[in-house]
């Protein structure tokens, strides 16, 4: 099973949540998730305020920032500087985005949509990532193309430059910190790899702003050494060549965060630790004798979907079995990772499952 996101959120609850019981780590599992709830009210936890504030916090600085290299890249006709504005505007544009994907995707279950609307934020971030594309990645390697077939060669106002960059740097800085306090608190948590966590968490809308803002610092350094290069040399095409770079690097940063959206408008199934933490969850319950089916897709950042087909202790009437599946349901989905349970008698012939990680 493919690893995903926020594989420490189960297990973290059995920690702290008296209905989860013993903590997996004392069952022998390694990381669980954190996904979901059942009412609209659960939605609106610490860990989406947390996301939006993120996003807040990258607008207003995306925005001095384009405002600040727009009249820098006027007053010198630099074309990293160019590259720079239309990077931060693209940027400043995708928080909009970001904000419209958090507000969408916090949205409970209703008759519609029963298993809520949390998959509408992997829809926006998908396209803020385009936007990064199109708005940022295109227009700076087309523009940097140009100026080096061109041969432009301009009197440019280096000190401006140089000042606007260090403004941006400090900035866009201070966003990216908020993102990085924000992804280190959430992996600490989970006991996740720093790196890992941001790459595989299912909050798109952190993931996002930290690829952005790392995206933006290192940007920021190449299009300061190629204005520095034109500097020393006098050839501006160490200038275009800054900015066919950063159009690259935005190109990559906006590929890996288009798939990561896709897995999860998919059906991303998980991690390995996930199922484990999810099933080693259900055989807690005192009434399950076995698991034989699991089945996991997150539907949102944090937000799980789950069938699993057992077996329950002694032999009870239809009618009887039908309420004790329904109340261990409920219990379930008293943890916010669920967004909703479906449980199943399973078939006497059925195989009971193994440990996942074991098998692959």
């Amino acid at each position: 099973m493919p690893g995903a996101g926020d594989a420490p959120g189960l297990r973290k609850v059995a920690r702290s949540s008296a209905p989860f019981g013993t903590p997996a780590r004392h069952r022998g599992v390694g990381s669980g998730t954190v996904v979901g709830m059942k009412s609209s009210t659960k939605n609106a936890d610490d860990g989406g305020s947390e996301s939006v504030r993120t996003v807040v916090i990258a607008f207003a600085a995306n925005l001095g920032v384009a405002i600040a290299k727009t009249v820098a890249a006027v007053l010198t006709g630099s074309a990293s500087m160019v590259a720079e504005a239309s990077h931060s505007w693209a940027d400043t544009g995708n928080e909009i985005f970001l904000l419209v994907a958090n507000k969408r995707g916090a949205r409970g279950p209703d008759e519609q949509r029963p298993l809520g609307y949390g998959r509408e934020t992997y829809f926006w971030s998908t396209l803020a990532a385009v936007g990064l594309f199109v708005a940022g990645a295109a227009v700076s390697i087309w523009h940097g193309i140009t100026s080096l077939f061109e041969g432009e060669s301009s009197s440019e106002n280096y000190a401006v430059a140089y000042i606007v960059l260090a403004l941006a740097f400090v900035l866009e800085g201070i966003s990216f910190l908020q993102s990085v306090r924000q992804i280190r608190a959430e992996a600490k948590e989970y006991e996740r790899d720093f790196l890992d966590y941001a790459l595989e968490t299912s909050d798109p809308t952190l993931r996002a702003v930290f690829a952005e803002d790392s995206a933006a610092l290192i940007g920021i350094v190449i299009a300061a050494a190629g204005i520095g290069m034109h500097q020393l040399t006098g050839s501006a095409a160490w200038d275009a060549a800054g900015s066919i770079l950063v159009g690259v690097l935005l190109a990559i940063v906006a590929f890996v965060l288009i798939d990561r959206n896709r897995r999860f408008l998919t059906g991303e199934p998980g991690s390995h630790a996930l199922w484990n933490a999810v099933v080693q969850r259900i055989e807690q319950l005192p009434e399950v004798a076995s698991v034989r089916f699991v089945r996991i897709e997150f539907v949102g950042p944090k937000q799980i979907f789950l069938v699993a087909s057992v077996d329950l202790v002694g032999d009870s009437v239809e009618s009887s079995i039908a309420r004790t599946l329904r109340r261990l349901e409920g219990e379930l989905e008293t943890n916010k990772a669920v967004l909703d349970a479906v449980l199943t008698v399973a078939d006497p012939d059925e195989d009971e499952v193994g440990n996942i990680t074991a098998a692959g």
